[in-house]
């Protein structure tokens, strides 16, 4: 998640660097690029969302709009998803990510230089899960959730994390919710 209020945050006492927490690549540490914006999902954060999800994504096709550190995708990736899309559009983070891809030796996650909105909008790819983490603060859920619906499978799942409480748009309804410090955070299920 990019947000202009936090320094970038500390895994094992080591700046700019997130540490994934379950499945193949579990306790591999991954760093991100220098910068106020970069600001990750926090581990017990992702931790409870994968605990709604149940653990495992064996096969399951994601989606990490504004992917950032890579967090939430490469996390998925971990834990069998068959394919992880990540769109990025700052070049050092997409530098990061294909780095960090390569790491991992992470073959099913493709990665993107691209405007999430602008992406979103000549997509036509349906997903099982679609995370959403614009920059913190940007108000940019809402501009995506408006559209997401059309690209998530039946029952599919978006997880959004925002500033402000998530309320559900009309096709949605909120499986679970809950807060870290300023973060909001949910779990859409398609209707």
């Amino acid at each position: 998640m990019l947000a202009k209020h936090a320094a970038p945050r500390r895994a094992h006492g080591a700046a700019n660097r997130v540490r994934i927490i379950g499945g193949q690549y579990r306790r591999r540490l991954l760093d991100f690029p220098d910068g106020a914006d970069l600001r990750p999902t926090p581990d017990r954060v992702r931790e409870t969302l994968f605990n709604w999800l149940g653990q495992d994504l064996p096969g399951w096709t994601c989606l990490d709009l504004f992917a950032g550190s890579g967090a939430l995708g490469f996390e998925a990736a971990s834990r069998g998803a068959g394919r992880v899309v990540m769109v990025e559009r700052d070049l050092k983070a997409v530098g990061a990510l294909e780095k960090n891809r390569a790491l991992l030796g992470a073959d099913r996650v493709d990665i993107l230089r691209a405007d999430a909105l602008s992406w979103l909008a000549n997509n036509r790819e349906r997903f099982d899960l679609v995370f959403v983490d614009p920059p913190f603060g940007s108000g940019l859920a809402g501009a995506v959730l408006a559209d997401l619906v059309r690209h998530l499978k039946p029952g599919g799942y978006a997880y959004i994390e925002q500033a402000a409480e998530v309320v559900a748009p009309t096709g949605f309804i909120i499986h679970r919710s809950g807060r870290a410090g300023r973060s909001y955070f949910a779990l859409l299920i398609k209707e």
